[in-house]
């Protein structure tokens, strides 16, 4: 949401002096940790944008009673980050990412060992103020500003450690700050498949569309109990919040008036923290050149989303930090690319129905069997009423769709083929006689055998989750999520 703060500029037509005022009433931090200003060996600009679950501002006053109970964020004090996000700008200008990390992902943390990354931040504050306040004598308050600097030292290195990236800005905010930003936009459109009523979050909502405002959108972002893949499912609703802020924005329709633009102003100003050295002139510059298409949400890969710390006291996400490396590389490297619509592409994205076409019964079914187990969403099997074809094909709405392409390749390289009278969305195969790709039975495998497999692997070997989805901000219909 910090990012989303500076990014509700983009493309406003509002005045740079605006602008100005926006980064001088900003709460700022220097630290020697932070990779420079941008656009340094690797072509772009990285930043680390962190939620803190606190109960004061970005001034360190704390909140009124009124505004804690309308956050429902309780009197307790806290400085777990719950919300980490990596955030890239490529030079060129093609495209943005950010890469969200769960705050229960457990890693390597230096002095501290294995750890929760949620707890790295507050658990290195608080170590380096007892070293200052018990242990050299200091007084608390001077204390302060240091062992924070600490813990978000701490936080830039272990995030970087991870990812394989060089963090260049840093950007924070709390609690309040969230809901703030949200009202000032006038709220954030979301999508919901299933009703929710979770008090600890204070998160009740219909399913379907709705307008959240300001504190409604922290507990749908906050919820994570009572939800399929728990803090998972979180960091996607968290991403697609900030996808329908971000979509607001660039589509142009959200700051035309002067009120909105001091609400904003007011917001920002108080509750959020970014590094100094930060052009945000030349930062905007580069957000004027993207359209929202181009803007991508995604997940790091995760092992297990149930693990065990080493001691097993804590559930955690487990991680591997070579496979999260390789993960982010290639996903950057296909962002400043520009190929945004085929990193978020997902198989479920695409239903296949399978027509028989050949003397062989039951074809259509089986093969239609694989292309499910392989994580394509079912269609209908049956026979072809289209008039006799001589060699199996792929259909689909354009040639070039993403999901026929994707379909063709899981049955060995059939050739696509366009049909408008396909819908959107959907593929349609068909299999002439001689087929004897995957679910044929002549591929190595037996014709039914996919979902066998399938079912065998899952109870000999522990499965990692699938991946998140990856989500744009190019579309005026908010995903629906859990």
């Amino acid at each position: 949401m910090a990012l989303l703060a500076v990014m509700i500029l983009l493309g406003t037509g509002v005045a740079w002096g605006s602008v100005r005022s926006f980064e001088s009433g900003i709460f700022h931090f220097t630290t020697a940790l932070l990779g420079g200003n941008g656009g340094g060996d690797d072509g772009a600009t990285d930043i680390l944008l962190v939620g803190m679950d606190s109960r004061t501002d970005a001034h360190g006053n704390p909140l009124s009673a009124e505004e804690l109970a309308e956050l429902h964020a309780g009197d307790e004090t806290a400085t777990n980050t719950d919300t980490i996000i990596l955030v890239r700008i490529p030079d060129n200008g093609r495209s943005a990412t950010a890469i969200s990390i769960p705050r229960d992902s457990y890693v390597e943390v230096g002095d501290l060992g294995k750890t929760k990354i949620n707890g790295v931040y507050g658990q290195t504050k608080l170590d380096k103020m007892k070293e200052l306040v018990e242990g050299q004598g200091m007084d608390a308050a001077q204390a302060e500003p240091q062992a924070v600097e600490a813990g978000r030292n701490a936080l830039i290195k272990t995030v970087a450690d991870l990812t394989g990236v060089t963090v260049d800005h840093y950007a924070e905010i709390g609690l309040l700050g969230f809901s703030l930003i949200t009202d000032a936009l006038g709220g954030v459109e979301v999508c919901l498949k299933d009703a929710v009523s979770e008090p600890l979050s204070g998160a009740d909502f219909p399913a379907g569309w709705q307008r959240l405002d300001g504190p409604q959108a922290l507990s749908f972002v906050r919820q994570r109990h009572d939800l399929p893949r728990g803090d998972l499912d979180r960091v996607v609703r968290q991403q697609v919040v900030m996808a329908s802020l971000a979509h607001q924005v660039i589509s142009g329709k959200t700051l035309r008036s002067r009120s909105t633009m001091n609400r904003l102003e007011d917001a920002i100003q108080r509750s959020v923290v970014i590094s100094s050295g930060w052009d945000v002139m030349d930062f905007l510059n580069q957000l004027q050149r993207l359209a929202g298409g181009n803007v991508a949400f995604a997940t790091i890969p995760v092992l297990a989303e149930d693990g065990w710390s080493d001691d097993g006291t804590q559930s955690v996400v487990t991680v591997d930090p070579s496979k999260v490396k390789e993960w982010v590389a290639g996903l950057l490297h296909d962002q400043d690319e520009g190929k945004t619509a085929e990193v978020a592409y997902s198989r479920e994205q695409t239903t296949v129905d399978v027509f028989n076409d050949s003397e062989v019964n039951g074809l259509a079914g089986a093969v239609l069997d694989r292309l499910t187990a392989a994580g394509f969403t079912g269609g209908t099997a049956g026979n072809n009423d289209k008039g006799k074809v001589t060699e199996s094909q792929v259909l689909a709405a354009k040639d070039d769709d993403r999901g026929a392409q994707a379909v063709a390749e899981e049955l060995g390289g059939l050739p696509v083929k366009a049909d408008a009278s396909v819908p959107p969305g959907t593929v349609q195969v068909v299999l002439a006689d001689g087929y004897d790709g995957p679910g044929s039975g002549q591929d190595g495998t037996l014709p039914t055998s996919a979902a066998v497999d399938k079912a065998a692997a899952s109870q000999t070997a522990e499965q990692a989750p699938p991946p998140s989805p990856v989500i744009t901000a190019g579309s005026n219909d908010p995903k629906c999520v859990n």
